[in-house]
Parts: C-alpha cells; structure tokens; sequence
C-alpha cells in the first residue's frame, strides 16, 4: 500500500493523466482488497441454538426449517403450536409462546436454557401488520399492534440477554420491513412500529457491541406469505359505508398484486443464516422484491416521488 501511495504521489507531480488514472485505479483497487480482508465476516462453524419467533407460517417457518436443514438446534415459537409440527418432524422443538404474555415468554426461555445451557441466536419475527385509516383503527387495535410487534419484540430480548451476556456472545436479529423505511396508505400503526423497531435495534446494537453481541436488522420487501391475505380483508371490511371506502378499495386492489408476486420467503431466510453465522454480521439487510426500489426512489428523489406513487395506488 505504501508502494501504491508513493507510485499515485510521483504521478500527480509528474502531471500525467495516463499515470494519475492508472494510479488511482491501483490504490483503489488495493484498497477494496484490504478492506475485504480487514472486514471479511469470517463465519461460525459450531452448531447454534436457534430461538426463532412466528415459526408458524411464512419467513419464520421457513427459516426455522432452514436452520434445521444446516445442522443447528431450532426452537420455534408460536402461538399455534399445531402448524409447527413439520419443525418437530424436521428434528426442531415447538414452543406456545404469545409474545404479549410474560409468563409464556419466561417459559419458553427458561426451557431452552434448561435444555440447551445457551441461545446463540435470537430471531425477533413474530408480527402482523393493522392496516385502515387511523380514523377506522381503534386505540385498543393499535396498542395491540405495539404490544406485538414492538413491546413484544423487547420482552423477548430483555429475557435472553442476560444469557448472551454471560456467554459474551451472541445475535440477535430483528425482522423489520422496507416498511421501517417507507410508508404506504393505511398503514400508520404498522409502520409507526416498524420505524420504532429500527430505532430500537440501532440503539440496541450500540448497547450490546461491548458485550460481544450482535445486532442485525431485516428489512423484508414483499414476501409470498399469508401476511397480504391477512392484511387486506380486515382493512377493506374497516372502510365499508365510510368516507375511506373508495381509496380504500382502489389501494387493496392495486397493492394485492404486489404482495402476491413478491419473492420467495427463502431470499430472507438465506440472509437470516448469514447473519447468524457469520461473524461479522451486517447491520441491515434490505431484500425481497420492490424493498430496494421503494427505499432507492424516496432516498434520491424523496418523499414527493414517493408520495406521488403511492397516492395515484389510492
């Protein structure tokens, strides 16, 4: 590199732009290769103990399947345990856990623990989204909406720390969204929570770096999972005979076809695995279809753009 550096310093006094340019793509290229090399994430070969929540259907049960597939200990948590006995045949463990109730919570920790000694790795991925105007949204459907996705994300965390703490080790990964980036129509109280959950998880990240525990956020686009079919009929039977119906109905039928070509729920469990596994985890991992274009046009173009697709969707 000194070498490189010298060879850029004789041609920027030479005056030669054939030996300028040739120079700056030499110490650039240096450059990158060191970075690789200080920075390469390196990955875990041991086996990880793997608490996985809303392991019942989607991006959860196919990570939780995944995980399994590579050899490690899988705990899924739900709240239907029923739909999670493809993990038990798989060789994975299915726990009841409500991430709104603290006793289920306590329990399901307190089991892995007792049967594994350790939790390598957290996976935060249980929730839902309540999509109607804020009008049509009740406060007790939106504290719900945070009891679930935020107040029961960190209920979780605070259980497991201190273990991770005492190993000096461990990642902790939480499923967040495009929509912790964006914004759509009808939204309001799930994005309200997404955005929350990447302030969390950045503070989150700070907190723990000096005890050896990492912290990484998943930013889904769209998924073909159930989450668009469970969104969608409650916000268009919310709107009915008010003053949102026509938006409303204008939205759905636009955005449904969004979410079911979006991509497959393997794209966000490969990220989930590396993140897991490698010892230098990203912070974020933005992926899944539309997730990169949404959040490109609203950071080079802004909220204008943005506001101007997504209202002609309404």
């Amino acid at each position: 590199m000194d070498a490189l550096t010298k060879a850029l310093s004789k041609a920027m006094d030479d005056k030669s732009p054939t030996a300028i340019a040739v120079s700056v793509a030499a110490v650039g290229v240096s450059a990158f290769l060191l970075k690789k090399l200080i920075f390469s994430p390196g990955y875990k070969k041991e086996k990880q103990v793997v608490l996985i929540t809303g392991a019942s259907s989607g991006i959860g049960k196919k990570a939780a399947l995944d995980f399994i597939q590579k050899g490690h200990i899988v705990y899924g948590a739900a709240r239907r345990v029923d739909k999670m006995q493809d993990l038990v045949a798989a060789g994975g463990h299915a726990l009841a856990v409500d991430v709104g109730n603290d006793e289920q919570v306590d329990a399901a920790v307190k089991k892995v623990i007792a049967e594994q000694k350790r939790i390598d790795v957290l996976i935060n991925n249980a929730g839902y989204a309540v999509y109607g105007s804020v009008e049509d949204i009740t406060m007790e459907e939106a504290r719900r909406q945070f009891d679930v996705n935020i107040f029961g994300l960190a209920r979780l965390t605070k259980e497991v720390l201190p273990y991770m703490r005492a190993a000096n080790s461990g990642t902790i990964i939480n499923t967040s969204s495009m929509g912790g980036k964006i914004y759509t129509p009808y939204g309001s109280w799930y994005h309200a929570t997404k955005h929350a959950l990447e302030g969390f998880s950045d503070c989150l990240r700070l907190e723990l770096k000096q005890f050896g525990i990492n912290v990484v956020i998943v930013e889904p686009g769209a998924i073909r999972t159930e989450f668009g079919a469970v969104m969608m009929p409650p916000l268009i039977e919310r709107s009915k005979g008010g003053p949102y119906e026509a938006s409303v109905n204008k939205y759905a039928e636009n955005a449904g076809p969004m979410e079911s070509s979006g991509s497959d729920p393997k794209v966000i469990s490969d990220v989930m695995l590396e993140a897991a596994t490698s010892k230098k985890p990203k912070r974020r991992y933005l992926v899944g279809k539309y997730a990169n274009e949404f959040c490109f046009i609203r950071n080079w173009f802004g909220d204008a753009a943005l506001d101007a697709i997504l209202l002609n969707m309404m």
